[in-house]
């Protein structure tokens, strides 16, 4: 069906930054703005997720030209939760900002890069066009850099080199993978590609040329090898901007695997063994990173890049299961990722310092936000019944089903470690007695009523949601089932966008 209200949350926020740039100096209002924007980026991105489960796929050709010689936009069930699930953080991040960030830095013009950043993630997610994502890719490394450098502070400026250099690189591995694509099969449209490259007889070129995309989207996701970018930068940048990257731009490159090996190279032997085995060290190396650091921000750095190996090893299987599991914990990931990095915010500014081992008493002194993020910690870990718990269980039986022994020892050598750092995060950073008295400004303290709501308001925000998806399994695991047979059978997402098979 086609329907231009696909752009309707890109334009919200290419509107909002827009209208920033122009307010440039005028940082109280950025804040109002921002937050009523994301606001009503969250209500159109809800109605366009009650249009595409009501309806089905919605497509938009833009400029009138018919696929696939024009740009074409598409609003399937995954693409349209992504954009919600991205609208919801967006709101989120908008929140804790206002209150969060200095007005130095919002002069530096955070507020319309940020949106800029969400309407370059929205966009993505709703692209029928390969280049089109490459494009859109390229708005998100620009906008991201921007963000990262914001302050100017050192540590910044060497996590940012070390971020763009690889960006960079996964960027030059893309582009010369559509490159090749264009080349065998004359087309740049996901779903025409979906056709045309079954017709190329040259399996070895179609094979190096997925792995192009590997490399291209592995960089992004930050998987084994090429994820230490990650941990090494994710902890220098401010604690809003920290949760955005953590919740939202390595979940980009998995969104991209599940795209380009569902429609265009259908995962073969080969390509399934690749991928698994990039997910068995991706698992191993973020757990043991994980388990090795004291600053808090860098622990839960290295958990990101261990559970992406999770959601890699279930599109490396690539059976409906697999993909339901995958598919629940994306879900998860992005909103419990997101939260984490706000809550680390927030106890930066309780305690002045993201060391474990100058924190304690946190929970004497302050029993009821400790208790609220003993929830999103137990999220994380995967205890029943909370968000983290119902995707691994599919993924657990997708793996026993197909035998795959090694995915399932990672499995639970990720889990148990997971475990292990957040009880250790728990007990030095809350239950323990600080070393020596804080000589730190606590922040928190200084600040109004006010303040403290607009703080703590988007933690609870997420973490209400987390417990939606935790709590209310049943409706979350209707919605991940869909988009799994939709993954499997991509022949309604084909007919959608060219009308024929």
């Amino acid at each position: 069906m086609i329907d231009n209200y696909i752009l309707a949350p890109v334009l919200a926020n290419l509107i909002t930054a827009v209208v920033q740039l122009i307010l440039w100096r005028k940082t109280r209002s950025q804040k109002y703005l921002s937050i009523a924007g994301s606001f009503f980026g969250v209500l159109l991105s809800a109605r366009l997720f009650q249009k595409v489960y009501d309806g089905g796929i919605l497509t938009m050709n833009a400029a009138n030209w018919d696929a696939p010689f024009g740009i074409v936009f598409v609003a399937d069930l995954l693409s349209a939760v992504l954009v919600l699930i991205t609208a919801i953080t967006a709101l989120a991040v908008s929140i804790f900002s206002s209150v969060s960030l200095s007005r130095q830095r919002m002069l530096y013009g955070y507020f319309p890069i940020f949106h800029f950043l969400i309407m370059g993630l929205q966009g993505a997610f709703l692209t029928g066009d390969i280049f089109n994502l490459y494009v859109f890719f390229e708005v998100i490394i620009i906008s991201s850099f921007v963000l990262m450098t914001l302050g100017g502070r050192k540590a910044q400026l060497e996590g940012a080199v070390k971020y763009m250099a690889l960006n960079i690189l996964a960027s030059t591995f893309f582009l010369t993978g559509i490159g090749i694509l264009y080349g065998i099969t004359g087309s740049l449209n996901m779903a025409d590609l979906a056709i045309k490259i079954k017709q190329v007889d040259n399996s070895t070129l179609v094979n190096i040329t997925s792995i192009f995309f590997i490399l291209g989207f592995g960089v992004k996701s930050a998987v084994f090898p090429l994820y230490f970018w990650l941990p090494s930068s994710y902890h220098t940048p401010p604690s809003a901007v920290a949760a955005t990257f953590g919740g939202l731009l390595t979940k980009v490159g998995i969104y991209a695997m599940l795209r380009t090996f569902s429609l265009i190279f259908i995962p073969d032997t080969f390509t399934q063994n690749l991928l698994m085995g990039i997910a068995v060290f991706t698992i191993i190396v973020g757990a043991f990173g994980a388990l090795i650091k004291t600053n808090m921000r860098m622990t839960f750095s290295y958990l990101i890049v261990c559970h992406i190996g999770f959601m890699v090893g279930g599109i490396a299987m690539f059976c409906q299961v697999a993909l339901l599991g995958v598919v629940f914990y994306l879900m998860h990931d992005i909103i419990l990722k997101t939260n984490l990095f706000l809550i680390t915010g927030l106890i930066r500014h309780i305690t002045g310092t993201m060391d474990l081992k100058t924190m304690g008493g946190l929970y004497r002194s302050y029993p009821k936000i400790s208790l609220m993020i003993a929830l999103v910690l137990f999220s994380l870990v995967g205890i029943p019944p909370l968000s983290g718990f119902w995707p691994k269980l599919f993924l657990f039986q997708s793996g026993f089903e197909l035998q795959q022994n090694s995915y399932i020892l990672a499995l639970v050598l990720g889990s148990f470690f997971t475990l292990y750092v957040i009880v250790k995060t728990w007990s030095e950073a809350f239950w323990k007695e600080p070393p020596v008295p804080s000589l730190l400004e606590n922040k928190f303290e200084g600040m109004n009523t006010g303040r403290k709501v607009m703080m703590i308001l988007p933690i609870l925000l997420l973490l209400a949601v987390s417990l939606f998806i935790g709590l209310g399994a049943q409706s979350v695991y209707v919605i991940a089932e869909k988009i799994s047979i939709e993954l499997v059978d991509t022949s309604p997402y084909i007919r959608a966008v060219l009308g024929r098979e």
